[in-house]
């Protein structure tokens, strides 16, 4: 069996959409990506789906001196999540994870203003939450996340990846009503192995695509069925 493998961000958000057609054009539904990297994986599902697109920020807790390590996660709204046991076995103080969780707090507070300005946050109360990200690696960041829209009282909470760690994918089925990916490998090592391209998305990038949703009336319209193709059209096709 070939390894999986998407093109760029793009390529994965289109194929992930293939996996998501039973919301399109529904009107409680909503795609909400976190940012920077889902942000290009869910502009294509927002676009391809006809649903609304908006940010979710959560920033991941990383351990002090191996930040790619996450021993948790904040997301908007104050909602925190804690991996109690890594923190126990690292031996992390409190006052340690607490100056981390005061760093990434001042992250999200930027992203935060820099993405929405002065846009106040979508009202999820009854609807249908698709939480995107362009893969799961601990899913720490998405556990956060689900946590937070939670308490904002939507319908149903959503998740979609294009790649996700199999122990990860586990740990977050029970929470969620929903899970939709491409892959889930067992030999999971980071989220970039599956792409061919994975350079990082820039604020600017993340700013331009929201933007561009919000101009495009296309998604506002009634859509056609989606038809499956070996190859996403091109930008300039759409």
């Amino acid at each position: 069996m070939l390894p999986l493998l998407f093109e760029n961000r793009e390529d994965a958000g289109w194929q992930l959409a293939k996996k998501l057609t039973q919301f399109k054009d529904d009107p409680d539904a909503v795609v909400l990506a976190l940012p920077r990297g889902g942000v290009p994986v869910a502009f294509e599902i927002a676009e391809e789906l006809h649903l609304p697109l908006d940010v979710f920020i959560v920033r991941k807790l990383g351990v002090p001196h191996y930040p790619e390590l996450a021993m948790g996660a904040i997301a908007s709204g104050g909602d925190k999540y804690l991996d109690e046991n890594l923190i126990w076995q690292l031996e992390l103080s409190s006052e340690s994870v607490r100056k981390v969780i005061e760093s990434e707090t001042r992250e999200l507070q930027r992203r935060e203003a820099l993405y929405r300005g002065e846009k106040p946050p979508r009202n999820l109360s009854g609807a249908t939450v698709i939480l995107v990200d362009d893969g799961l690696a601990t899913g720490a960041s998405m556990i956060a996340a689900i946590r937070a829209v939670r308490a904002r009282n939507p319908r149903k909470v959503i998740v979609a990846v294009p790649v996700a760690a199999a122990s990860s994918k586990r740990k977050i089925l029970p929470l969620v009503d929903g899970f939709f990916e491409v892959g889930a490998p067992e030999n999971f090592r980071a989220v970039g192995q599956w792409y061919a391209e994975f350079g990082q998305t820039t604020d600017e990038e993340v700013h331009a695509l929201l933007q561009h949703h919000e101009r495009d009336p296309a998604w506002k319209q009634p859509s056609t069925s989606f038809a499956a193709s070996d190859k996403a059209p091109s930008r300039s096709n759409r």
